[in-house]
């Protein structure tokens, strides 16, 4: 099972790094890395699988909803 999982994280370290810069001044990169991983989990759960663009494009919502969540709060 580590193996999988290191496998899984190699896999989306570019999502996460595009992530990151993307809301970059936005959210801290350890909310990426949990929204990616969330993400993930999400679509493991669903689809039985968790290809990186369904994951990215997960993961980007959920910010993008954070995002909006944390400026009406504000």
């Amino acid at each position: 099972m580590p193996e999988h999982t290191d496998t899984a994280d190699r896999e989306l370290t570019p999502v996460a790094d595009r992530l990151g810069a993307e809301f970059s001044g936005v959210h801290e990169r350890s909310t990426v890395d949990r929204c990616v991983g969330a993400a993930r989990q999400g679509a493991l759960d669903v689809t039985g699988r968790a290809a990186p663009d369904l994951v990215e494009r997960i993961a980007r919502q959920h910010l993008q909803v954070l995002a909006l969540a944390f400026a009406e709060r504000a």
